[in-house]
């Protein structure tokens, strides 16, 4: 057994870095639905990685939905701090709308091919009763709602709701329980995990370049034995087997899967890699040294006053980049991690941020929060540290999401093995594995390890059936 990783450290999207006084969360963030069916979750618990609450049976019970809590404070454009009602009626309405969602799924007729056109005529149709009838009322509904919109990007991983089809999004599936977060950095459950193989099993800083399979490969010197398959390196080594378990993301695969694999893929499986969709959402880390915010804050939220759902947003990304970010979360407890706000950000304006320095991220994070809370003397951030998942070689991106044009069969063929004929003398060759395999739980960390543990006990199977002879 060889795990084969490209970088110079285990986790891959799950990435824990030091930053002010603790630590932060570069990749995933929370566990979604940490209850017992939730596989990290028990990992975690067993591994006695998390706090006191998580284990709490009312927090495993709660369901959220997979969305956070409404925002403790909301800042205008205008300078103000919006109204508690006004903001909870926006929220409101658009989860309603966004649950109504689910009832298309396996429907014969659409009202729209994406769930952004189907909530933007809905939110249309409620247009003239929007903010009680009163102009200014249904004017913020309607920056609150786009605000909504802009979170919901950030949940699903995509720089627009319009490119995310609404016949399969009631395929994924959230799990009961209050997401919760790792003390020690999600990065001590990978790090858990690969203390327990055995030494030299994983080789790090070694990126494959070209995996040959439906070959007769065989070791220098030793013809008595062929394998399939040759794992070639970009440094130069190679490694045969009989099978490979790709967990590579789908954003390095729509890039690269015509030169990575020889001979290439069926065409069936270089369709869905093309027709599934993967965004990408990064994060801003502003460390303070006082709060500017009160304690018992944990979301704040932007609103653009002059903005709503059913225009065109502006397409100058170096101009209004920063009007795609959702708000910032506090990062809790102060003692542990100091004053941090961790915003969040997605699609085209999250990698247009990529290619700016340190320094003009935290010089428009400064003036879009003094321009938010009315405050032009709000002291500049003490330092920043962004995620820049599109230009991570290796990964392209952030997470999948069902784009129009595809669906949950697209999942399906994705993580089918090849070759495809289960009647081939040489089976399993190929094996694919991560978030954007798991039909229902992709874009997720327990979807990653499940689809791991699905191949893994597709080779169990394979080794333990019985010999034709």
């Amino acid at each position: 057994l060889r795990l084969l990783e490209a970088g110079a450290r285990v986790g891959g999207r799950v990435c824990t870095r030091p930053f002010a006084s603790g630590l932060v969360e570069i990749g995933a963030h929370w566990i979604h639905g940490p209850s017992p069916g939730n596989p990290i979750f028990r990992l975690a618990t067993c591994y006695d990685l998390l706090g006191p609450e998580a284990a709490r049976e009312e927090n495993q019970q709660a369901e959220a939905g997979g969305h956070p809590p409404l925002p403790s404070v909301t800042y205008g454009s205008s300078g103000r701090v919006l109204s508690l009602q006004a903001v909870a009626e926006a929220h409101d309405l658009f989860d309603t709308l966004l649950a109504s969602t689910r009832a298309f799924r396996e429907a014969e007729e659409l009202p729209a091919p994406s769930v952004g056109q189907y909530l933007q005529a809905e939110i249309a149709r409620r247009l003239p009763t929007l903010g009680g009838g009163r102009e200014d009322a249904r004017r913020l509904q309607l920056a609150i709602l786009a605000a909504c919109f802009k979170l919901e990007c950030c949940i699903s991983g995509t720089h627009s709701m319009d490119l995310v089809a609404l016949e399969p999004f009631g395929e994924y599936v959230s799990l009961p329980g209050l997401d919760c977060t790792f003390p020690g950095g999600y990065s001590s459950l990978p790090d858990r995990m690969f203390s327990a193989l055995p030494e030299g099993t994983v080789l790090l800083n070694k990126a494959v370049r070209t995996i040959r399979w439906r070959g007769s490969f065989c070791e220098e010197g030793d013809e008595s034995r062929d394998f399939p398959v040759r794992v070639e390196c970009e440094d130069g080594d190679a490694f045969l087997a009989d099978h490979v378990i790709i967990t590579v993301p789908l954003g390095f695969l729509k890039e690269h899967h015509q030169d990575f694999f020889q001979p290439p893929l069926p065409e069936r499986k270089a369709e869905a890699i093309r027709r599934l969709g993967f965004g990408t959402n990064n994060k801003i880390f502003l460390e303070f040294e006082r709060p500017f915010w009160e304690p018992q804050q944990q979301l704040l939220q932007l609103v653009w006053e002059d903005e709503s759902p059913l225009e065109k947003p502006s397409a100058d990304l170096e101009a209004n980049w920063f009007r795609k970010l959702i708000g910032f979360v506090v990062l809790q407890p102060p003692e542990q991690h100091g004053h941090v706000l961790c915003g969040f950000i997605a699609g085209k304006e999250s990698e247009y941020m990529e290619t700016l320095s340190d320094a003009e991220v935290l010089g428009t994070m400064t003036q879009v929060l003094r321009k938010l809370t009315g405050n032009p003397c709000l002291p500049a951030p003490r330092s920043v540290l962004r995620s820049q998942w599109h230009s991570t070689p290796y990964t392209r991106g952030s997470y999948s999401y069902v784009a129009v044009g595809s669906s949950g069969d697209d999942i399906d063929v994705l993580a089918q093995p090849l070759p495809e004929d289960p009647e081939d003398p040489r089976p399993l060759q190929l094996l694919f594995a991560g978030e954007a395999t798991h039909r229902s739980f992709y874009s997720t960390t327990h979807g990653a390890l499940l689809s791991g543990w699905r191949e893994a006990e597709r080779l169990n199977q394979l080794f333990e059936a019985p010999l034709l002879g």
